[in-house]
This record gives C-alpha cells, sequence and structure tokens, in this order.
C-alpha cells in the first residue's frame, strides 16, 4: 500500500488533509519523523497560520533541511507552497528555497485575508487532469505568489497570482484541495496517483 506522509509541525490543517485521503481510500501518515517522511511514496506539506512561526517550528525539527532535499512527489499547501518560495513578506521571512519567488502581500486596497471560492485558470499540469479550466476552488490567504516561470495555474484577486507551481518533485496549491469539494478531491487523487 502507497505510504503517504502528512508533515505535522504544529503549523497545518492536518485532520482535514487525513479524512481527504480517507475518502480517497489512502492512509495518510501524520509525522514529524525524519526517516518516515523520507520513507515515504509522497509527501503532503500542508500549513496554516504565520510564515515566519511555522518556519521557526520546522527548524525546531530540522525539517527545514530535510524537506529540500526530498527525492518522491511533495504537495504543498497554501502556507506550505509559500514556505517552498525563497521569501516570505509575511514576518520577513527566510523560507525553503525550493522555488525563486518572494511571497508578497495582497495589496491593502482589497480585502484580506481572500476566502471563499475562486476560479483557477491557464491549468499546465497533469494535477489538473478531468478538472476544467475556471473550476473553483476554495483559499483563505492574505500573501501570494507571483506568476513565475514555475507557475502551473492562476488565479486572479486584484491580479493574476500563482494558484499552483511546479519545480521537479515539488509541487504547491495555493488553494485547499481537502476544502474543495469533489474537484479538490480530484486533485489530491492526481497528485498521488502520477
Amino acid at each position: 500500500m502507497m505510504k503517504i506522509a502528512i508533515i505535522d509541525y504544529g503549523a497545518g490543517n492536518t485532520q482535514s488533509v487525513k479524512y481527504a485521503l480517507k475518502r480517497l481510500d489512502c492512509e495518510g501518515v501524520l509525522t514529524s519523523n525524519k526517516e518516515v517522511i523520507s520513507g515515504s511514496d509522497k509527501v503532503i506539506f500542508p500549513g496554516v497560520g504565520q510564515a515566519s512561526s511555522a518556519m521557526k517550528k520546522l527548524k525546531s525539527k530540522g525539517l527545514d533541511i530535510l524537506i529540500p532535499k526530498l527525492k518522491q512527489p511533495v504537495l504543498g499547501i497554501c502556507l506550505g507552497m509559500q514556505l517552498m518560495c525563497d521569501f516570505s513578506e509575511e514576518g520577513n521571512t527566510d523560507c525553503l528555497k525550493i522555488f525563486n519567488s518572494n511571497v508578497k502581500r495582497f495589496n491593502h486596497s482589497l480585502k484580506v485575508p481572500q476566502i471563499g471560492w475562486n476560479t483557477i485558470f491557464d491549468l499546465k499540469s497533469n494535477l489538473f487532469d478531468s478538472i476544467n479550466e475556471n473550476e473553483y476552488m476554495y483559499s483563505v490567504h492574505s500573501y501570494y505568489v507571483p506568476v513565475l516561470l514555475h507557475t502551473v495555474a492562476k488565479s486572479n484577486y486584484g491580479i493574476n497570482y500563482s494558484t499552483a507551481i511546479k519545480k521537479n518533485n515539488f509541487t504547491g496549491v495555493q488553494f485547499h484541495p481537502e476544502k474543495s469539494g469533489n474537484k479538490g478531491e480530484v486533485v489530491l487523487k492526481n497528485f498521488i496517483k502520477n
């Protein structure tokens, strides 16, 4: 049976991810154990909360060193995706430096956080197999990753931004697939099977 590690560092919506996997007949193991994470077939890196405190938690467990070295498919969700970038304006935080990008705060003229359903478009990854352009996904965030070379899906909130990024074995989604109903489950299923 496939081993899926859900990185547990005290800053994630880990239970909802675990339940979403269960609905897909997959077992996710909540863990901060480096051997378990390294030995898994797939790794999910969720995140909710504030970038600088999340990075402190990762560092306290040595996960800031481990995550960028992982060779199997890794899916960062929400803050997990943002932490895979170089730097976040949230708390002026140095992040994991997997993606060469800074995470920026939405313009002050916009209501933040952006909460609710938003469309995703320009889909360029097998993560979105069976997902239509302009499908709705659920998001909650005040910071965003700009559009870059590794962008594989966009959303718009005042500006176009990266709602999914991919580089080698690392993928990040800004939206919450585990809270996005059937279509979100399709995204998780695609991550698991591809």
